[in-house]
């Protein structure tokens, strides 16, 4: 028998889709970024940077994760695609239109 946890879809954080803050996650500002809380699941994650809050905030201001990444310098697209990416696999982020 599966635990419960196991029986959700896992979402893939597709960079040419246009993702959001999911709308159950408060973001919280601290000196080092930001405390994020996702009031469903209880999962507390930081944001250890104030540029990627920004970008997190902004996110569903763009027509795709892409799209926001490349506002900002190259050397540091990568580092914040994967944190998007983790964000997403934890629920923090959400597809637009799902």
């Amino acid at each position: 028998m599966a635990c419960a946890a196991s029986t959700k879809t896992q979402v893939s954080f597709d960079q040419t889709k246009r993702w959001r803050l999911h709308p159950r996650v408060a973001l919280r500002p601290e000196p080092f970024g930001a405390m994020a809380y996702h009031y469903d699941n209880r999962r507390l994650n930081f944001l250890r940077s104030a540029d990627l809050v920004v970008l997190v905030e902004r996110l569903g201001d763009f027509e795709t994760a892409h799209d926001a990444l490349r506002t900002l310098p190259p050397e540091r697209r990568s580092g914040f695609a994967d944190a998007l990416a983790r964000l997403a696999a934890g629920d923090f982020l959400q597809p637009v239109g799902r």
